[in-house]
């Protein structure tokens, strides 16, 4: 028997639904204090926070999104070991949500959250996708469709995950810090299009 070579790339994607240069503020929570910052500047929107073990996001106010497929460029400016930063998914109005999370260390995992509870449906895994530490740069992509998302980081497939916990929802990114040091990690050139019907 034969198997069917598993394609590891993104796959083709549709008609635009939007773009992003990030130099709009009404689309975006923004916002600072003291340790935290949520700012567009330099056509990117850059989370910083200086607080041991803080977790700092922000969301888009529009659209709210079903089947979709996107890529967005990560870069990290300040990051190291197992400090954390990436994507939220199809999150709803009770901040119910897929984690899509890269590691300093060089590790990948999704997490979700729902009905209170985290869970990980893919737990942290080594990547080799993109280079661990900072400064650095990373182009995530996202296949969603149904109860089906694809992962991918650099062009390079990471996994797939059934879930039909949350089929709509909005997009947002977050960064985590794992350690007493600071975090800044900027996301920029954000490309969200239809998926293919076949």
């Amino acid at each position: 028997m034969i198997t069917p070579t598993l394609d590891l790339h993104p796959p083709d994607t549709g008609d635009l639904i939007f773009s992003d240069d990030f130099s709009d503020p009404s689309q975006w929570v923004l916002g600072q204090t003291a340790s935290t910052s949520i700012a567009l500047g330099n056509n990117a929107l850059t989370l910083a926070l200086d607080q041991p073990g803080g977790y700092l996001y922000t969301l888009r106010k529009s659209p709210t999104l079903v089947d979709f497929s996107l890529e967005v460029t990560a870069a990290p400016s300040l990051c190291r070991g197992e400090d954390e930063y990436g994507l939220l998914l199809r999150v709803s109005s009770a901040m119910e949500f897929y984690r899509f999370s890269l590691s300093c260390d060089g590790y990948v995992r999704l997490d979700k959250y729902l009905k209170g509870k985290a869970s990980s449906p893919v737990p942290k895994t080594l990547s080799g996708a993109f280079p661990p530490g900072a400064p650095s740069s990373a182009r995530l992509a996202v296949s969603a469709k149904g109860k089906e998302f694809q992962f991918y980081i650099n062009d390079e497939y990471q996994f797939t995950v059934k879930d039909p916990s949350l089929l709509e929802g909005s997009l947002g990114f977050f960064i985590r810090s794992a350690g007493e040091n600071a975090l800044t990690v900027s996301f920029s050139n954000l490309v969200v299009r239809k998926v293919p019907l076949n």
